[in-house]
């Protein structure tokens, strides 16, 4: 097909966002608007139309699962060669291209280690430990600041500044010596992705000409999600030229709580003057009845660009409120009703999403699917391998078949703890700089006692000597046995009882490292061709059998994305993007939504966006449901329904449980057809 085929495809104001290409664009696409249609559209009329090569071009993003769908579609209109070079990937790892691009200009050491937020966290408590006041809220509170730092462009020296109390104070000394750390590791953690490409960018001419010579448009997706460092990276990369596109939304900006921030839109016409600001009004999701409900609700919040949702797909049902006694019965209420439903519209179980503001909604309607036998998909679950046990393990495991793997090293060279500290960590990090090798190799060197005291290389030693019988053991026979006995020897398991809250969670975190050593052995049984058989020794077989579990690890986490016929249960921070054919919104009261953080912070507008979010998944129809009455410390509490049900159209809503606004017909009908479905269901 060609581009001009592809362009006839599309609305009047979709072919206006593809064709713009002279300047600065802002297209901003209301829910369900086709806007990676757009987006794709363009990239391909940038290179096939205007004779753009593909690698100058970048399209950035915020999740690998959008990243995989906008490069397989625009796979699918460029052929042959045309899309070689091409970027389409999320910010993050952008900036992780442009680090390893400029590891000589940022002063990193080619195979960098990077942090994830539970490494970080690790090296923040190994750094603060020696205040006694120190616990996990404290140092969940620090991490967060310090990324909220990073986000903003303040740097390390800058961040005293900043504080506006003691405990900012002391965020700004621990952030100092954090970063001094990870340097010292040759490391970077998550936010440094940004962070750093952007001081680069902006302190650096010579770099500043290269990247733009690279990167000649830009599209950025969900613009509304950006916070201040991904808007200064667009900014710089874009330049004068200002040939970019951007995309969003700024009612569907619900992630403030993690630096986004929507008022990029407003700074964006600021500091682009000739921003062509074209509206996706045109919906192709929802019925009339459900949009005319989402325009009502937004328009209680302040607009610096206004739009209103249509849709040629008829005014549809209307949107039904269901009051319930309390939430055993709104939950009973969901799952009975699912069921019925099922059976009379002949739907399939993954029509349906049950979509709520707390992940603690889902605890009582799981309890009531399972006892009608109702298949279901919770999403937003602590994936296996995220489990700090289970990353423990495997840090172990790497280490043991790659001794030059230092972001292994550094996580597990005090788990369990060996008094080893973060200023002999920093030393030694140094020192295996100078020498260029890993951690591990310079623990063995003779000369490490000109720089560490004896005690802290003695304790290296230990460390390191352990791990080398384990290797010995390994290569000498049965592999596996020594991973088991290493685990034992070290008594990892009362290190977990040590600091687990309770017996039964260290508990069950032991039985996870053991169900995890079984799945090495299983990994290792299942694969014989990749053995080689009577060629490839055990440590091989455990070798190839580790990297088989990480991408496992990978695959699970691709596997959130699957398609099985099941009920949806998910927040609606993570029904982002998605969207169903019967949405289900539950607790619609005052303090649940709106919470009631958002209440006494004054943010009740980021809450109505969730809400509007939430509406905007439905396709053909939408209920919400809300108690009277939910337990709070073991106690009833009186619940006040949701001032957003006040500000939904009258007309469109149809009342259940709620004597004054009830139709008393319907309500005889409905009770006949959950018979009717029940008989079906039996028979």
């Amino acid at each position: 097909m060609s581009i001009q085929q592809r362009l006839a495809k599309l609305n009047p104001r979709q072919q206006e966002a593809v064709r713009y290409i002279d300047g600065p664009c802002l297209v901003l696409a209301g829910a369900g608007s086709g806007k990676t249609s757009v987006i794709t559209t363009k990239i391909a009329y940038l290179v096939q139309a205007c004779g753009m090569s593909a690698r100058r071009i970048a399209a950035v993003t915020f999740t690998n699962k959008a990243a995989r769908e906008m490069k397989e579609r625009v796979g699918q209109m460029l052929e042959g060669k045309e899309g070689h070079g091409l970027t389409v990937s999320t910010f993050h790892t952008l900036g992780l291209n442009i680090i390893r691009r400029e590891l000589a200009a940022l002063g990193y050491r080619p195979g960098f280690s990077l942090f994830d937020p539970e490494d970080a966290k690790a090296l923040l408590r190994d750094l603060m430990h020696k205040d006694a006041q120190v616990d996990a809220e404290v140092i969940n509170r620090v991490q967060h600041r310090i990324s909220q730092w990073k986000n903003d462009l303040v740097l390390p020296g800058e961040a005293a500044s900043h504080a506006t109390d003691q405990d900012e104070l002391f965020a700004a000394r621990a952030y100092e010596a954090y970063v001094r750390h990870l340097k010292a590791y040759n490391a970077v953690d998550f936010d440094d992705l940004i962070l750093l490409p952007v001081v680069l960018l902006r302190d650096d001419p010579d770099a500043l000409a290269r990247w733009r010579k690279r990167i000649h448009y830009m599209l950025v997706d969900e613009y509304q999600d950006t916070n201040v460092s991904q808007y200064q990276l667009v900014k710089l990369l874009m330049g004068e030229r200002a040939t970019f596109t951007v995309v969003g939304d700024d009612d569907q900006s619900i992630y403030a709580w993690r630096g986004a921030r929507p008022e990029n839109l407003v700074t964006l016409g600021e500091d682009f003057p000739r921003l062509n600001v074209i509206k996706l009004e045109q919906n192709y999701r929802s019925t009339g009845t459900i949009l005319r409900a989402a325009n009502t609700l937004i328009a209680n919040n302040p607009h610096v660009y206004d739009k209103t949702l249509w849709s040629k797909m008829g005014e549809g049902a209307a949107i039904r409120v269901v009051v319930n006694r309390h939430e055993e019965a709104e939950a009973e209420r969901v799952a009975s009703e699912i069921l019925t439903r099922r059976i009379k519209e002949r739907a399939e179980w993954r029509d349906f999403a049950v979509l709520y503001r707390g992940n603690f909604q889902s605890r009582l309607l799981e309890l009531k699917l399972q006892h009608y036998q109702i298949p279901y998909k919770l999403s937003g679950g602590t994936s296996f391998f995220s489990r700090n046990e289970i990353k423990d393990a495997m840090a172990y495991l790497r280490l043991l078949i790659n001794p030059a793997d230092d972001n292994a090293f550094l996580r597990i060279v005090n788990v369990p703890r060996r008094e080893i500290g973060p200023g002999t960590l920093e030393k030694l990090a140094n020192y295996a700089s100078d020498r260029g090798g890993s951690l591990f190799a310079a623990c063995h060197e003779l000369g490490l006692e000109q720089v560490l005291p004896t005690r802290a290389v003695e304790r290296l030693g230990r460390f390191t000597h352990f791990i080398d019988g384990v290797r010995r053991r390994m290569d000498a026979g049965d592999a596996l046995a020594a991973i088991r006995d290493m685990l034992r020897d070290m008594d990892y398991e009362a290190w977990l009882y040590q600091n687990a809250s309770t017996p039964t969670i260290a508990e069950r975190r032991m039985a996870n490292v053991w169900t995890l050593i079984d799945q090495l052995e299983k990994s290792m049984q299942a694969d014989p061709e990749d053995s080689a058989a009577s060629e490839e020794t055990e440590t091989d077989g455990v070798e190839a059998a580790i990297s088989r579990l990480v991408l496992r690890d990978i695959l699970e986490q691709q596997a959130e994305e699957d398609d099985s016929d099941r009920v949806q249960l998910l927040t609606m921070h993570a029904a982002k993007g998605l969207e169903f054919p019967h949405v289900y919104l539950m607790g619609l009261e005052e303090e649940l939504l709106p919470h009631r953080n958002a209440v006494e912070a004054g943010t009740v507008e980021e809450e109505r966006r969730l809400a509007y979010v939430g509406i905007t998944r439905a396709r053909r129809t939408l209920t919400l449901t809300l108690a009277r009455q939910r337990k709070a410390y073991g106690e009833l509490m009186d619940c006040t329904p949701s001032r957003f049900l006040d500000e939904l159209p009258e007309a469109d809503l149809e009342w259940e449980g709620r004597a004054d606004k009830e139709d008393p017909d319907k309500k005889q009908a409905r009770g006949k057809d959950a018979i009717a479905g029940l008989r079906s269901l039996l028979g």
